[in-house]
């Protein structure tokens, strides 16, 4: 990893401007290794280095991952003149440019679409995880409007297992559905796959991102979709103890588990 400015690195930590940091630093109440540093051109290896401020040790970092239960009624945006955004939900000290970059969702869930959405500054890791060529697969958890009979349960599955042809929604184009796995779910079920579904009918298992693609496959099929919970991304699942609207930091193989999904 390359070294970076003692005064990119404050900045980018949220201790403000470079100006601010300047001023930080000529109190001589910052240690490098040990040892006051005042200079803000020194460099510093984020992964390596020791940089404490009143004798706390600063956790350096270069990039920010963030697990959310998403809950309804937010965006995934910055800013909205409307609703609350996901990034009102976290602390404000993050919501800063890191050194990797400025915090983003890695892909978008609807406004009515809760579980897991992750929030980063790896710009790198979400455009190859985001990628067409990469097929992610992304579980949701999800209530349907119609009850159905098992014939027509099994219907969904074979249509589902192939994959089909959606029809254009507003001005998003039509496409060809890849196939997707559906598994019914027994009445009132709480399992570990669809722990808190809140009495979810089914689970499926998509391979591709497109607008509104989970709805857009059950109207389809002439029903609708009333309640939608994303619970996996990939080989990374929703943690069970995060209440809705909720969230906390990857820990370090979680983060090593999405960047396996490549």
């Amino acid at each position: 990893m390359k070294a970076e400015r003692l005064d990119k690195v404050l900045s980018h930590q949220g201790f403000g401007t470079r100006k601010d940091v300047k001023k930080l630093l000529h109190k001589g109440t910052v240690t490098l290794n040990g040892s006051v540093v005042t200079d803000p051109s020194v460099h510093i290896d984020i992964d390596t280095d020791i940089l404490s401020i009143d004798g706390e040790q600063i956790k350096l970092r270069r990039d920010l991952y963030i697990m959310l239960n998403k809950c309804a009624d937010v965006v995934c945006a910055n800013k909205d003149g409307e609703h609350r955004t996901v990034f009102d939900l976290i602390d404000e000290n993050l919501r800063h440019e890191f050194l990797g970059g400025e915090l983003h969702c890695m892909g978008r869930l609807d406004i009515d679409t809760e579980g897991l959405l992750i929030l980063t500054t790896d710009g790198q890791l979400t455009h190859r995880l985001l990628s067409p060529k990469t097929h992610v697969p992304k579980t949701y958890a999800i209530r349907l409007r119609d009850k159905l009979t098992e014939e027509q349960k099994n219907q969904y599955l074979e249509k589902f297992s192939k994959g089909f042809w959606i029809e254009p929604d507003q001005n998003e184009p039509g496409f060809d559905c890849q196939p997707a796995k559906l598994v019914w779910l027994p009445s009132a079920v709480d399992t570990e796959t669809a722990q808190n579904a809140n009495g979810c009918d089914c689970i499926l298992t998509i391979y591709e991102g497109k607008f509104h693609q989970v709805k857009r496959m059950f109207l389809m099929m002439k029903n609708e979709v009333v309640y939608l919970k994303r619970i996996t991304m990939g080989n990374l699942k929703l943690d069970s103890r995060l209440k809705t609207g909720e969230w906390r930091e990857l820990e370090d193989e979680e983060i090593k588990a999405l960047a396996m999904d490549e």
